[in-house]
């Protein structure tokens, strides 16, 4: 199949993404925001005013990053989970898989569609962060962008497996809200898992989410509770189990194929 080919599928299914969850902008795009304005408000400005600073950052500040890859992560999942699941239910998933375009390019449409609205709600509660902190500085860029990519990828990927799996709708909210939901909420978005003690600490670090925040703040803050080099590294490969995972799985039809 020539590389032309290829990119035109992959186009094509990108476009599609991106144009089904803007076409319901007021449904993916401001809740969000909403969201994230109520964290600020609750979490930094009532809360951060009695704890003062965390990690030598002022609360408000420190809890920025993590709420942006908060919102990262639940976007970037829910969109392909959701978009996926209804191809699936309505049947048309299978003419693309029996289409001439290869496995890796549906998959990456599909995470192509989950990046781009990651992307642009990240850029949302970026701009609504600025009315609760006076500046936001970025120290190291590149690992910003290559957390936010990766990140991305790698829970669009795990919407894709999960939508795989659902039996109905009801199925694609059980992973957010049992699995997600508690992961990200440990995951040191609104404390440094320095103030837990010792056992907890130690568990703590199994969190994957906890790299991927850590990371993050990294690039905005210049500070983290773990090495960044291994952080990358879990989140690489978090990536590659979860890619041959979703590969594996649309190649063999499980749970599409009757």
């Amino acid at each position: 199949m020539s590389t032309s080919y290829n990119f035109t599928a992959l186009k094509t299914i990108w476009i599609k993404e991106c144009t089904r969850f803007l076409r319901i902008w007021v449904q993916t795009l401001v809740p969000p925001a909403i969201t994230m304005t109520l964290y600020f408000v609750i979490f930094g400005s009532i809360v951060g005013e009695r704890i003062g600073e965390m990690g030598g950052r002022p609360y408000m500040e420190f809890i920025v990053p993590g709420l942006i890859m908060m919102s990262i992560i639940t976007n970037s999942y829910s969109n392909v989970a959701s978009s996926f699941f209804s191809a699936k239910f309505q049947r048309n998933i299978e003419e693309m898989l029996v289409a001439p375009v290869s496995t890796s390019v549906i998959i990456a449409g599909y995470i192509g569609g989950g990046l781009a609205r990651a992307l642009i709600v990240a850029v949302i509660v970026t701009v609504v962060s600025f009315y609760f902190v006076e500046s936001v500085t970025i120290h190291h860029g590149l690992i910003l962008v290559l957390t936010v990519i990766l990140t991305s990828t790698l829970f669009s990927l795990a919407g894709l497996i999960n939508a795989v799996f659902a039996k109905t709708f009801d199925d694609i909210s059980i992973v957010p809200t049992f699995v997600l939901t508690p992961l990200t909420y440990l995951g040191g978005v609104f404390f440094s898992i320095s103030l837990l003690p010792g056992i907890w600490e130690t568990i703590a670090q199994f969190n994957p989410v906890l790299y991927m925040v850590n990371a993050f703040r990294y690039g905005f803050l210049g500070i983290s509770d773990v090495d960044v080099g291994v952080a990358m590294g879990v989140i690489v490969v978090f990536n590659l189990v979860f890619f041959i995972t979703a590969y594996r799985l649309l190649q063999t039809g499980r749970g599409i194929r009757s």
